[in-house]
């Protein structure tokens, strides 16, 4: 492959890269070499058909789009209008619904009586009094002195014990350090401005951000087949894992992944609800995606459904990497990465795995906005360095 030919490298096009690529090819004119080594671009936020349904997917689980950036919104419109829908979380504990965050019908429904405000406060005041818990030590005594034993144990134990494949009481405090509960009826899940889902789907945004005729894109390439071949001059923004791209001399990085196992069922509405969470251990799954419900607007056939359930584990080296773990070693670790990455010349680390955090969507994109005008503009247009 010829790399002599492009301006800029990016290895990755999911929001980060894709954000940075479009910007590039359609403000400055610059030739850009998208890479990536999955069959399709878009990473973890791509859709695609379903042929048995013809129900949108989206392959890597239910992505929602919310922001309270306006800059990050009127971008990704440019792309594709938005729909209204706005995500609840619907939870199924010893066969009876439950809605989340954790709010005041939540509460109500729990303890099996309407509870005002002060009512919820109190009974949570009293049970984490009860609890008598100082100083937790671990995961399970930090959660019961936020939530009290109740919700803990039907919301919040198994949950946790299945998605960290460990006994909360084995996990580190630190993991949790705020309950998400609203003392109100509200049951939306997310509160940011704007909340919606692309009218045309998400594989046909990332087609139209990386339209330009200025844009070359390579699928199927493994970044680190074809290292050898880039200029060494090249300006490079990697999206890929910080550990691989140093040969993990700083020790692997921890990772959870997910595995989703896909259904074709045979009703045309499986459980009312796009996303259904299964805190009960005796369920060996986390959730179920039922994608129809994620676009109420369209006419899809009322004869099937597709459904994904969710698996989490943690992740060995060939899996798909989807939340960092950050336990004490690996934040030492990617300190390590993080100060290699600085020395290193003329490449950008940036997106989910470049910078080891979970990013949600309009986060990838408004930090890839930042790096374009902080970095990307100002190295082309006036030769000042690229920092790593």
């Amino acid at each position: 492959m010829d790399f002599a030919s492009s301006d800029l490298i990016i290895v990755g096009s999911g929001f980060f890269g894709a954000t940075i690529a479009d910007r590039a090819a359609r403000e400055m004119g610059l030739r850009v070499c998208v890479l990536d080594r999955r069959d399709h671009i878009g990473g973890n936020a791509w859709s695609h058909i379903d042929p048995a349904t013809g129900i949108e997917v989206h392959t890597y689980g239910s992505h929602l789009f919310h922001t309270s950036s306006k800059d990050v919104w009127d971008y990704v419109n440019r792309f594709s209008g938005f729909s209204t829908y706005r995500h609840r979380v619907i939870v199924r504990h010893k066969d009876r619904f439950f809605t989340m965050p954790m709010n005041l019908g939540t509460l109500s429904s729990l303890f099996g009586r309407f509870l005002s405000p002060s009512d919820a406060k109190a009974l949570i005041a009293a049970e984490v009094a009860a609890a008598g818990i100082v100083n937790p030590t671990n995961f399970e005594e930090k959660a019961i002195s936020l939530a009290g034993r109740t919700m803990y144990d039907a919301f919040i134990k198994g949950y946790t014990a299945k998605q960290w494949q460990t006994d909360p009481r084995q996990l580190p405090a630190e993991i949790i350090t705020r309950l998400p509960m609203r003392l109100t009826f509200d049951d939306f899940y997310f509160n940011d401005t704007y909340e919606g889902l692309p009218l045309d789907g998400y594989a046909a945004i990332f087609e139209r951000m990386l339209t330009h005729p200025n844009i070359r894109i390579a699928t199927g390439v493994d970044y680190f087949d074809v290292r050898a071949s880039i200029p060494p001059s090249a300006p490079i923004v990697y999206t890929g894992p910080i550990d691989r791209y140093f040969d993990y001399r700083a020790g692997v990085l921890g990772w959870r992944t997910i595995d989703f196992e896909s259904e074709v069922v045979p009703v045309g509405d499986y459980q009312g609800a796009s996303v259904v969470n299964y805190p009960d251990m005796d369920v060996p799954f986390t959730r179920i995606h039922e994608f129809r419900h994620l676009h109420p607007e369209r006419s899809y056939q009322a004869e099937r459904s597709i459904i994904f359930r969710e698996y989490s584990r943690f992740a060995e080296r060939a899996d798909e990497p989807y939340y960092p773990i950050n336990a004490t070693a690996d934040k030492a670790g990617y300190d390590s990465y993080r100060a290699m990455a600085d020395a290193e010349p003329g490449v950008i680390f940036g997106g989910r795995l470049g910078t080891y955090r979970y990013l949600d969507m309009h986060q990838a994109i408004g930090a890839a906005m930042k790096v374009f005008e902080n970095q990307i503009r100002p190295h082309f247009a006036e030769g000042r360095g690229l920092k790593g």
